[in-house]
């Protein structure tokens, strides 16, 4: 502190005689007039107890004596470093004095200007107002004390920092700190404070010194913080003038005030999030379109506030810069979803969850408009209201549109996605789940329509697929699909198998989870129907499956296999694994959870000198027992992962020689 008031010691405070050579120079820290002098004594009394003199106590020399006006003048020509921490460390005081400063209010460091160039007068009365003297000295916590020398763990690509405050750790002192700590360190550019029931500590003011301090803070994210309002959020206005990203989740004393208060100072304003906040309703979203010239994604869910005036006045003013636009659980209708079809040119991912009041003839005006053309991907959830009209008018005017996915549906059936597969050409990716009006004629269906370009198909939980006799023309082969995914669809059996074999000969990822009514005798089919190697196959689940499968699977396709997962296949025994040792050379990832080897498998396994596994899975496996001890060590030279939970064969102590010997692998056990 010697440094900052320019005395090396006890003895060289006052040593006699004006303490600066010219005596105009005291104007720096005491607002006397141009002819006023201080004078100090040539000693002062030394003493080791209270001095008692006519009953009173002589309180001891201190600077904590200083109003904050005078420490306010002394803290605003600090250059911003090692000064402004170390004097942020001395106390609870000075590290909130400190962080009150704006950045335009700290002096150069060159400039001792007196009180002719700048408006003392003003400043000092704006520190009485923001701080009250303290009688008595709080010390900041030593953990504090720590981030503020050493506050930024982590740095972003774009070479700012980012800090994370979550539960207790969110105080208002803790983001003064941080606030003080970084104008040495680039700046802080990311800021992310998670509260939760015990965050008591952090009000406005923690906000009010991040927005005065930070600048160059680019994005925010508030969670959980029921103590910060609108003032906490203009303060960020006012001084976060580059914000680029907004998050506001479950924050319930924010209101549009604050919100049209971040569109109208942050320019740069890019991405929105608002979940959850019951105070913000459609005007927050009529000011984002109104003042934010380059918002191009916003997420608006659950609030309640929010229905068709918002979403029209955001779609009517920035339409044709939103490129990416997620609602959910929000009142609104069938109007909604007209202006975005009209006015969302810019439009390249939407996504629609849980809307209630929307209707298929929504649905179908939002195709008909004639504005999402260059719409990519759409996703619709929960959304019951959509139907077949509502479908087909999506595919015809949406040209562009790439993956399109459909959750829980009770009302599109075959003709309805058999009809958007067929207009939509540029169709790459098609999920549905838990769609129980599809059945597995309309996946046929689906394949046999589709355009070139379709490169992958996700069915899970859908319940109204069951095997049936499909007759096909040889004409029928969807070529361009890569990728197929079936999961816990129960009525998919081996006639569907045998049949998608035939329709899509150049699979190369195939996972067929939960499927327990198929067997050899469908998988076989499709396996051996397959003209391009297999790199990812998932047949977890597949109780039924047994060793003929695996045999034929690494023949066929074990030179271009890099991920098998064979959870819960119980008939699968150690001929499984010497197959895989002898005729995969490239596979990195292998899940023999719950099946039926033993440690004979596994020494196999080890043996085979091409194979290079990084992730070994045997959980559940309770054949498998401490004479696997070596072998797992030998697989454990490549291994990054492995996962010998529920093996009960093997005892503590060999896992903690394997924990030992396999140091740089992450076992679970």
């Amino acid at each position: 502190m010697s440094k900052v008031f320019d005395f090396s010691g006890v003895d060289d405070f006052c040593s006699g005689g004006f303490m600066h050579t010219n005596p105009k120079d005291s104007n720096l820290f005491f607002p006397l007039g141009h002819h006023a002098d201080v004078y100090f004594p040539r000693k002062r009394s030394r003493v080791s107890a209270p001095f008692v003199f006519s009953g009173e106590v002589k309180p001891q020399p201190s600077i904590e004596v200083l109003p904050d006006a005078c420490l306010f003048e002394v803290f605003r020509r600090l250059s911003v470093g090692q000064e402004r921490s170390a004097c942020a460390s001395v106390s609870k005081r000075w590290l909130m004095l400190l962080s009150s400063i704006h950045r335009d209010e700290i002096l150069p460091a060159k400039g001792n200007l007196g009180p002719d160039e700048h408006d003392n007068t003003s400043i000092s009365v704006k520190a009485d107002e923001a701080f009250k003297p303290k009688e008595k000295v709080e010390f900041v916590d030593s953990s504090v004390v720590k981030s503020v020398n050493e506050e930024f763990e982590g740095i972003d690509s774009d070479g700012f920092l980012s800090r994370c405050l979550e539960g207790k750790k969110a105080t208002d002192v803790r983001l003064a700190s941080i606030a003080v700590g970084t104008g040495s360190r680039g700046g802080l550019g990311k800021l992310s404070i998670r509260g939760s029931s015990s965050t008591r500590g952090l009000t406005n003011l923690g906000l009010r010194a991040i927005g005065r301090g930070c600048p160059s803070l680019r994005y925010i994210s508030l969670w959980n913080l029921s103590s910060i309002s609108d003032e906490g959020l203009l303060e960020i206005a006012s001084g976060a003038r580059l914000l680029e990203k907004l998050d506001l989740c479950h924050c319930p004393a924010i209101t549009d005030i604050g919100l049209i208060a971040i569109a109208m100072n942050c320019p740069n304003l890019i991405s929105v999030t608002i979940e959850s906040c019951t105070n913000i309703g459609n005007e927050s979203l009529k000011g984002l379109g109104r003042y934010c010239p380059n918002l191009k994604c916003i997420t608006v869910k659950n609030c309640a506030l929010i229905g068709d005036q918002g979403i029209v006045s955001l779609f009517s003013s920035a339409g044709h810069v939103l490129s990416k636009a997620k609602f959910q659980a929000l009142d609104i209708s069938d109007v909604s979803l007209a202006v975005i079809g009209h006015y969302g040119s810019a439009m390249t991912d939407l996504a629609l969850l849980d809307l209630q009041n929307v209707n298929d003839r929504g649905f179908w005006v939002m195709g008909k408009g004639q504005g999402l053309q260059k719409l990519e991907v759409l996703s619709i959830t929960a959304c019951r209201g959509v139907s077949d009209s509502g479908l087909e008018a999506l595919g015809d005017g949406c040209p562009n549109l790439k993956l399109f996915g459909l959750r829980k549906n009770l009302l599109v059936s075959d003709t309805g996605i058999v009809k958007l597969a067929r207009a939509a050409v540029s169709l790459e990716s098609l999920q549905l789940e838990e769609c129980h009006r599809i059945t597995q004629c309309g996946v046929f269906h689906i394949l046999a329509n589709c355009g070139g370009k379709f490169k992958a198909l996700a069915l899970a939980n859908c319940l109204g697929i069951r095997d049936i006799n499909f007759q096909f023309p040889l004409t029928s082969i969807c070529c361009s699909l890569r990728s197929l995914i079936i999961h816990n669809c129960p009525g998919f059996g081996d006639v569907g198998l045998a049949v998608l074999g035939k329709m899509c000969p150049k699979l190369t990822q195939v996972e067929l989870s939960g499927l327990q009514g198929i067997t050899d005798t469908g998988l076989l089919p499709l396996i051996c129907s397959l003209e391009a190697g297999l790199n990812k196959l998932n047949l977890s689940g597949s109780v039924n499956l047994t060793d003929n499968s695996v045999v034929a699977i690494t023949k066929l396709h074990g030179e271009t296999l890099e991920l098998m997962n064979i959870d819960g296949c119980k008939y699968l025994t150690d001929i499984t694994l010497s197959e895989i040792a002898q005729n995969c050379s490239v596979l990195t990832e292998l899940d023999v959870s719950k099946c039926g080897i033993t440690d004979s498998g596994i020494a196999t396994l080890a043996g085979a000198e091409q194979l290079h596994l990084q992730i070994f899975s045997l959980a559940g496996c309770s054949f498998v027992s401490d004479k696997s001890l070596p072998y797992l060590g030998v697989l454990g030279k490549t291994l990054l992962g492995l996962n010998i939970r529920h093996c009960n064969g093997i005892s503590s102590s060999s896992i903690d020689l394997l924990l030992e010997q396999l140091w740089r692998c992450d076992v679970l056990y």
